[in-house]
């Protein structure tokens, strides 16, 4: 269907285009539509600036999905209130505080980003597909990604809210505005038929001047999980299989490697975000008129501490100065998230993983809190406080072994299962007698697992995913101790979804809240 609201679509396309290292070419400020898709750059920019609405900051920027993913679990906590972290952190979640933006974000920013790609998705599905001026190649890649983009916002939409408003084609604002919810089960079935295509059509590998787009392996695993999370232990098991033995994805040696950021396209990343220092107005088009101290990417920011808050002692704040600056480093952060009291004291004092995820002193000067050392980056010169030029990490080959082997286990239990979580954990610790997992029970593996994927995932945007799966996230939190908030006692039955924000139920009078909001 073309409606008089094409332009409308594609300039919302057009708005979000920002840095993007795949794509050198400058969106056109004003496209109509008798020529926009008229050549392969355009459909390509198209592409690209629905990639630039992904990295928005109630997404994969700073503190979107972050939020709705692991705060107010047992894992990460802010060091002090802050309006971005208490609505999870400490469950004051209602329709009006999901409809509340602070100066950076809300539930009701990341509601409408993600339909904000589904909406752009299905314009450009529409006007690539059959599109004699595109290529047949880039027809088909263009359209993959999209429906893989599409997959993905509307995989994240049912996690958070269930049931949810859907369309897959290009409908007029009124019509958008008036879709009353469609069970998950309905959305998931064409996410798995979306996720289909993207596998088949996507490359394995992404070439080098275009890194930050999703391969097939991107697909893949977000397919395995939508399987595991609906108990389809077999094909999660296949699935993972085949991302292990058939992609070009490999475990590094040490968990350290990972995460450095001068390797940030590492064998074991499946997919990560592309972020550039010394880029502005990244966030702009969705919070029009708000300062992001330059609009540059700061995520990183968030886990480095910042210096008036360190260390113990005030008067060893030199000293502390002093040991940074010789390292090159500085605390230039805002130290907002760091590792919650219950995840410090659990992560076992053996684990070669626990000084990349809890640091409570620098070079022996014991700080007030404790950090997340893992996503910090300090270099002063090539990553300053609010411009840093990170990856944003989605998947990595590390989570796929575990997911594997929890499909073996629920299916035939741990014989064959310990084969794909023993390279995690060998990498994990100095000898074999610590790593090495025998004569488990069914139930046992299962409880090792839910501690692996812990310890190997901190902060990695798959806790409370995983909490809710295993129907064991209001116990977990229940029983979990924290520093800032009280999320243990705050936590409800219903706080498994969130709500629907309180302006899109006045936007939209078929609408329903999820019970208990």
């Amino acid at each position: 269907m073309k409606t008089k609201y094409i332009v409308l679509y594609l300039l919302i396309i057009t708005s979000f285009v920002g840095c993007e290292k795949f794509l050198d070419e400058d969106p056109r400020d004003i496209i109509a539509p008798e020529n926009f898709f008229a050549t392969d750059s355009d459909a390509i920019q198209g592409i690209t600036g629905i990639y630039s609405v992904v990295k928005n900051n109630s997404i994969y920027g700073q503190a979107g999905l972050d939020n709705w993913y692991d705060n107010g679990v047992d894992i990460i906590e802010p060091n002090r209130s802050h309006p971005i972290f208490e609505v999870m952190g400490n469950y004051t979640l209602s329709a009006v505080t999901a409809d509340a933006s602070n100066q950076l974000m809300s539930v009701s920013d990341t509601w409408q980003n993600l339909y904000r790609v589904i909406l752009n998705t299905n314009v450009i599905i529409d006007r690539v597909d059959g599109n004699e001026a595109i290529s047949a190649d880039v027809q088909t890649d263009v359209i993959a990604q999209a429906r893989f983009l599409r997959a993905l916002a509307y995989w994240h939409i049912t996690n958070l809210w269930g049931d949810a408003p859907f369309y897959t084609e290009v409908l007029t604002l009124e019509e958008i505005g008036s879709l009353a919810r469609t069970d998950k089960e309905t959305i998931l079935a064409s996410v798995l038929d979306d996720l289909a295509f993207a596998q088949s059509n996507l490359p394995s590998v992404i070439p080098d001047d275009e890194r930050g787009k999703a391969s097939k392996w991107a697909a893949a695993i977000i397919e395995a999980k939508i399987h595991m999370k609906a108990q389809d232990w077999q094909a999660g098991l296949n699935k993972c299989l085949e991302i292990i033995n058939q992609s070009s994805h490999a475990l590094l040696p040490t968990y350290a490697e990972v995460f450095d950021p001068g390797n940030e396209y590492n064998a074991e990343i499946i997919w990560s975000l592309d972020f550039a220092k010394d880029i502005t107005g990244q966030f702009e088009p969705a919070f029009p008129g708000r300062s992001f101290a330059g609009n540059n990417y700061w995520r990183p920011s968030l886990f480095n501490p910042r210096i008036r808050d360190e260390p113990v002692n005030s008067d060893d704040r030199q000293l502390l100065r002093d040991a940074l600056a010789a390292n090159g480093e500085e605390f230039n952060g805002t130290g907002l998230q760091i590792a919650s009291v219950d995840f410090v004291n659990k992560f076992p004092m053996n684990d070669l993983r626990r000084p990349l995820n809890i640091m409570g002193d620098y070079e022996g000067i014991p700080l007030n809190h404790t950090y997340m050392p893992k996503f910090m980056n300090r270099n002063f010169e090539t990553s300053p406080r609010f411009n840093h030029g990170d990856n944003r990490l989605v998947f990595r080959l590390a989570d796929v072994y575990l997911m594997a082997a929890e499909c073996e286990n629920e299916l035939n239990g741990p014989g064959n299962a310990y084969q794909y979580i023993h390279p995690i954990r060998q990498r994990a610790y100095e000898t074999q007698a610590e790593w090495e997992l025998v004569g488990l029970s069914a139930q046992e593996f299962r409880e090792a697992i839910y501690d692996e994927r812990k310890w190997e995932l901190a902060a990695e945007a798959t806790r409370r995913y995983d909490l809710i799966r295993w129907g064991i996230y209001l116990d977990v939190v229940r029983n979990a101790e924290f520093k800032t908030y009280t999320p243990n006692t705050n936590i409800q039955d219903h706080h498994v979804l969130l709500p629907i924000p309180l302006n899109q139920l006045q936007l939209n009078p078929n609408l329903t809240q999820n019970p208990g909001y």
